[in-house]
């Protein structure tokens, strides 16, 4: 099943575009990235998702729901943190996850003490002497107390701690294995590739990639160092078209793998080396080349 249904999707703010033409589905237990840069539309999909916003044109459905007309039915079963969290400064953790518990009818204090003995937050500290990152862990509390069918999440792990965003990254696997699905937006493309099932990537409102970690880590350059034994001249080895060299140095190749490992490794094997060093699938560069081009076709 399909968790989230986006069909030509766009929304405009007056001449402005904030996202165009989208489509996108999401399945149930997945946990997928929806990534991009600033001002890309990354906020406006979100706010769509959670009928904060009506679409210009197309539709969004969220549980086979319209995200406009049946907002208030989705959102029984949708945890959120925006990007731009903002909480009442005079209550506590504790009010918070009351008031939470009240709006959803059920009780959030004990999963919301058990996560905030996990995040370490003191839920009896008013928002208001509460630092950044403090804010950061209530807001993920209160969006995580009542276990979502859907978690949404814009920007997750600003403010946090290594440690605090391993424990947070503990919490979204064990919802994905469990069939919950989690949809965030994030620059930290780290946590990208070792938490995502499958990533979006949006530029310009538009999606420019929708594909599998793994059909992107295909897709990635790797670091290639190679050092050739000390009786060989290396301007004599003529290069395959899959190994790109950046950098030469004596016997010292540094350069970038644009084809499948075994076929490097095949090759080599005939070749005079003394070392050879094989990098992860920089998707780093394969990120950033989405988002300031985009796709050629």
């Amino acid at each position: 099943m399909n968790v989230i249904i986006v069909e030509q999707l766009t929304r405009r703010y007056g001449r402005r575009i904030g996202i165009e033409q989208v489509n996108l589905e999401v399945p149930e237990g997945v946990i997928f990235g929806f990534l991009g840069p600033n001002g890309a539309g990354k906020t406006t999909m979100i706010r769509v998702l959670l009928g904060f916003l009506r679409p210009s044109a197309g539709r969004a459905r969220v549980f086979g729901l319209d995200c406009w007309r049946a907002g208030h039915r989705i959102k029984e079963d949708v945890g959120y943190l925006p990007g731009d969290l903002r909480l009442y400064p005079s209550m506590t953790g504790t009010d918070m996850l009351r008031i939470f518990g009240s709006v959803r009818r059920r009780d959030l204090l004990a999963p919301g003490r058990a996560l905030a003995e996990l995040f370490v937050l003191d839920l009896t500290v008013a928002v208001r002497k509460m630092s950044r990152g403090m804010r950061q862990k209530l807001g993920l509390i209160l969006a995580l107390a009542h276990r979502p069918r859907l978690l949404i999440l814009d920007e997750p792990t600003v403010s946090l701690d290594p440690l605090m965003r391993q424990h947070l990254m503990q919490q979204l696997q064990e919802l994905a294995s469990a069939g919950h699905t989690v949809f965030f937006s994030s620059h930290n493309l780290s946590e990208v590739d070792r938490l995502c099932d499958r990533v979006a990537i949006v530029r310009d409102g538009r999606i420019v990639a929708d594909e599998s970690l793994d059909a992107l880590r295909a897709g990635a350059k790797r670091e290639v160092t190679i050092r050739w034994a000390r009786d060989v001249n290396p301007r004599d080895v003529n290069v395959p078209e899959i190994l790109e060299i950046h950098h030469r140095q004596d016997r010292l190749w540094q350069g970038s793998l644009n084809g499948p490992v075994p076929v490097l490794v095949r090759w080599l094997d005939s070749q005079p080396i003394e070392d050879l060093a094989i990098g992860h699938p920089d998707l780093d560069s394969l990120f950033r080349r989405y988002y300031q081009q985009g796709r050629s076709d």
